[in-house]
């Protein structure tokens, strides 16, 4: 019979961890394997004999013990151990010198199978275990279990009695949270306990299953990392599907509607643990995997099962998808964002002079005749750069901007070529070209001595460098110029129409999910759209914050984030990554990024992360990096191992609720 959430949660709550057998006095939660010999404030060593082991039913790599401390009538606290690896016992040099002399005389002479007798076997069963002390379950004054992850005080090590926990207490060590064990309506199985590869043992006993919380994840860092096929994008579905779960249930308060500016509002979170808006979710889908039905998925692509909420994202036109490509002739600050990203990497004076121009419109544009004049020369000239560049020309597009007769005439003789009178692009290189050709003239000269500033201020000098290519009035081409921009034109479109980034934004403010498919782009074109459309996201939470709106949790999906983070000794904290993880939380802007390498992210945002599915690593760079975080040192010889066929969805996991590592094996995600 299959229990309900509610049912599971009751039968976790009713388990006491003191319970005591009231005729023999003795504590009921598991199976006694054995005695410490050693024990203080971070590890205990325990004596454990083969027929303790073999009654217990194994005691892997990992796994929980208990240690009550038996010297009193009623027991208010037990250490939570975890097995780490085998201890060296006092004895063991006199049982190694004893064993090797028995080989060495095993002949055999009498026709038995052994020649050892009672007592000598006895003394050769004995092993001992190093295990890490997690914590103190205790109760509190209300006679509530509590968990605190140290120990507070510790006795002589033969007063405590270790046994291996039976499945239920199993149940509630793993499912403990700070404020009691999971409980909540929107909390989600994720998997079950499973200490090690080989499961002889372990498929006799019964199943623990392992809930997290998605509260966990909302506005949290969240790492996944493992070789590939290992199962990272199956625990990313699950996340995905709790989320949404969550996201469902959200609005009770305000109705799903961000406005308002009521500080109580403002917590993102109801006193039940839910969102009071929808959860919107994005997802950088490097590979495709996400946006495009595939082999793996089975009928599980999460654009297949939440087709009503999920929005398709490509930078080509695909059925089922929108085009993320930018009208750069129209959307000029959205396209100009772009140009800067694709110019970032790339080094020059002039490079840097083109990319600090501003094409925000002044705010006195419409007043101001001198600034509205200035202010159309840049556009004009920026957008020449683009024609030049082969930026496909919308049907129709014409420049009109204030020229002088003069300079007019500068142009063409006859002053027939007038901006002011509405030109083709083709015909604005003509009149700007020409005019930086001839900007060291006498009319440029004598405009600056009568007005008290030159023509072109310094932002245009960097356009007209840029377009002419030329670093010197009338000198010769000796830069790049705008052939830089040619790599780009491929994210032009003539139709007119909303900004992507804004529609990303509005769509996620409802709670949708957005997939925007990268795997048929260049690397640069990659880091490209990722970077533009998070910094996007991030300015838009920024703005909500300061100016004191309620902000939706927003969650960042990353497959494959090697290719899009900065990396390991990467130390500009001014990337857009680098803040989501620094600064995201107080934003409601969540991070979920999974790769391969744990060495291929930069430390910052590996500093920040909270949430850690760790699958199998297959060398010990990776483990030594692993090893500074939380607990995850006790896993590393174990992290190597690994089973292609049987540990798919093998994982440690830590959340952040959890005060310790719970080894698990990751549900199959389905509809």
């Amino acid at each position: 019979m299959t229990l309900s959430f509610t049912n599971i949660i009751a039968k976790i709550a009713s388990v006491d961890l003191f319970k005591r057998n009231s005729s023999t006095g003795n504590i009921e939660t598991g199976i006694f394997i054995g005695r410490p010999f050693h024990i203080d404030y971070e590890k205990a060593y325990i004596l454990v004999a083969d027929s303790w082991k073999l009654n217990a039913k194994g005691i892997p790599q990992g796994s929980f013990l208990l240690a009550y401390y038996e010297n009193e009538d009623n027991v208010y606290e037990v250490l939570l151990l975890r097995v780490v690896k085998p201890a060296k016992l006092p004895t063991d040099n006199d049982v190694i010198s004893s064993m090797i002399e028995y080989y060495k005389d095993n002949l055999k002479t009498n026709g038995k199978e052994s020649q050892l007798d009672s007592y000598t076997k006895y003394e050769f069963s004995f092993s001992g275990l190093e295990c890490r002390i997690l914590g103190t379950f205790y109760k509190d004054d209300k006679g509530c279990t509590r968990f605190g992850a140290d120990v507070e005080n510790f006795y002589s090590a033969h007063n405590y009695r270790v046994i291996k926990p039976n499945p239920d207490v199993l149940e509630l060590i793993v499912n403990f949270r700070e404020e009691g064990i999971t409980g909540k309506p929107t909390d989600i199985k994720i998997g079950k306990v499973r200490y090690s590869s080989s499961l002889r043992f372990q498929a006799q006993e019964d199943d623990v299953p392992v809930f997290v919380s998605p509260k966990d994840f909302l506005g949290k860092r969240t790492a996944l990392f493992g070789m590939t096929r290992t199962g990272k994008s199956n625990t990313v579905k699950k996340v995905i599907q709790a989320t949404v779960s969550m996201s469902d249930k959200a609005g009770y308060a305000l109705n799903g509607k961000l406005n308002g500016s009521d500080a109580e509002n403002l917590e993102p979170l109801t006193d039940d643990g839910l969102p009071k808006y929808p959860v919107g979710q994005i997802i950088f889908d490097i590979n495709g995997e996400y946006a495009n039905a595939n082999m793996q998925d089975e009928g599980t692509a999460i654009f297949e099962i939440y087709k009503q909420r999920t929005i398709r994202y490509s930078t080509l036109n695909k059925d089922g998808f929108k085009v993320m490509k930018v009208n750069f002739y129209r959307d000029v600050e959205s396209g100009f964002e772009l140009v800067k990203s694709r110019l970032a990497e790339s080094t020059g004076n002039y490079i840097d002079s083109f990319c600090a121009v501003d094409f925000t419109k002044p705010e006195d544009y419409d007043t101001n005749n001198s600034v509205k004049t200035r202010y159309d020369r840049r556009v004009a000239a920026y957008l020449c750069c683009l024609y030049m560049a082969g930026f496909t020309v919308p049907q129709g597009f014409k420049l009109n901007f204030s020229g002088n007769k003069e300079l007019n005439q500068l142009v063409k003789q006859d002053g027939s070529l007038d901006p002011s009178k509405s030109i083709s692009l083709e015909e604005a290189c003509d009149w700007f070209t020409t005019i930086w050709d001839n900007y060291e003239s006498q009319f440029f000269s004598d405009y600056k001595r009568k007005n008290g500033h030159e023509w072109a201020d310094e932002d245009l000098k960097a356009i007209l460098v840029f377009l002419s290519r030329k670093r010197s009035p009338g000198g010769s081409a000796n830069v790049d110029g705008y052939k830089k921009l040619r790599s780009i034109a491929e994210l032009h479109t003539e139709t007119v129409g909303k900004s992507f980034e804004i529609e990303i934004i509005e769509e996620l403010r409802k709670g949708q999910i957005i997939i925007v498919d990268l795997s048929q782009g260049d690397p640069d074109i990659q880091r490209l759209y990722s970077e533009r459309i998070c910094r996007q996201i991030f300015a838009d939470a920024m703005n909500r914050f300061i100016h004191n709106t309620p902000n939706n949790f927003v969650q960042f999906y990353f497959e494959e984030a090697h290719n899009l983070f900065p990396k390991q000794n990467d130390k500009d904290l001014s990337q857009v990554y680098n803040r989501i993880a620094k600064e995201g939380a107080k934003l409601n802007l969540g991070l979920i990024y999974a790769t391969q390498e744990v060495s291929s992210i930069s430390s910052n945002i590996l500093k920040n992360t909270q949430n850690w599915f760790i699958a199998h690593l297959n060398n010990e760079d990776e483990t030594k990096e692993i090893k500074k975080y939380y607990d995850f040192g006790d896993f590393t010889e174990s992290l190597v191992r690994f089973s292609a066929d049987s540990d798919k969805g093998f994982v440690r996991m830590k959340t952040y609720s959890n005060a310790f590592v719970v080894p698990t094996q990751v549900d199959r995600f389905s509809k």
